[in-house]
């Protein structure tokens, strides 16, 4: 039975991270869809949480993540993706799982620019862009979504996660699938 683990937050707030480490976790069986690459790599779109009709990444992310379900994979989705606009996409695809997980990694402002300038694109843009984008408690608001502080740190994070969601294999399962 595929599950959908969906991890939200700020830019900068360590999902990427966090959902990479989820998935290795797992190893093959287990797809990563990622927002930013959808969007910014493979349409090359700019998102904002003030254009709920740009329709074109919340479809290829939802269609990308349906495509993975239906094939038998387990999907960590992982982005900022803003109640604003993604809310619709993201409940419908909740409810199309067999099993659904949301987390929200709960940042704030202050910490995203502190982990932000440890990343290898930290030069590609500057922490008052990042102001532009900081929306501090984006919850869903879903049954059953976890809201993870600012104090947990990445590997605790990701155990909860792993935890939570039992998406993980011991280490000699992972390499035979490999």
């Amino acid at each position: 039975m595929p599950k959908l683990v969906v991890i939200r937050g700020n830019s900068g707030s360590g999902k990427s991270s966090v959902a990479n480490e989820v998935r290795a976790r797992y190893g093959r069986g287990c797809a990563l869809v990622e927002q930013d690459y959808l969007r910014r790599i493979v349409l090359r779109e700019r998102d904002s949480r003030h254009d709920p009709d740009g329709r074109n990444a919340p479809d290829l992310i939802a269609n990308t993540t349906l495509f993975a379900l239906e094939r038998g994979y387990h999907v960590v989705l992982e982005g900022m993706l803003w109640t604003g606009r993604y809310r619709d996409m993201l409940t419908d695809l909740l409810k199309s799982a067999d099993e659904s997980y949301v987390f929200y990694l709960d940042v704030s402002f202050a910490e995203t620019i502190r982990r932000h300038a440890t990343r290898p694109q930290a030069s590609e843009f500057t922490p008052e862009q990042m102001r532009t984008w900081y929306e501090a408690q984006d919850t869903l608001g879903t049954d059953g979504e976890h809201v993870i502080p600012e104090s947990s740190t990445s590997t605790e994070t990701v155990d909860f996660i792993v935890s939570t969601t039992a998406l993980w294999r011991p280490p000699e399962a992972r390499e035979q699938r490999e």
